[in-house]
């Protein structure tokens, strides 16, 4: 069989939530970032003022939460290349 072309596809998504609890939004987003694998000596902030930060942006922490990788994951054959999101009230 010959190796097929991969085809490319936009995939526009837009959602709007509602937060009736931003310390739990706070918290999941806190959590991301301290388990993401980030080096924080070759960064700008440290980790806890990247934490400070993200606390008391509500649009960056559930931008922060967003995973466009895993929309597709469990698709064999389909790779998520890159993606463009972000949030504001």
């Amino acid at each position: 069989m010959e190796d097929a072309k991969p085809i490319v596809v936009q995939l526009y998504c837009r959602l709007e939530i509602t937060v009736d609890n931003p310390d739990a939004l706070f918290e999941a987003a806190e959590r991301r970032l301290r388990s993401a694998n980030i080096d924080w000596p070759s960064e700008q902030n440290t980790l806890e003022e990247a934490v400070a930060e993200l606390r008391t942006d509500l649009e960056q922490s559930v931008a922060s939460l967003v995973d466009p990788d895993q929309v597709l994951a469990d698709v064999p054959g389909v790779e998520v290349r890159r993606g463009r999101w972000w949030a504001e009230v």
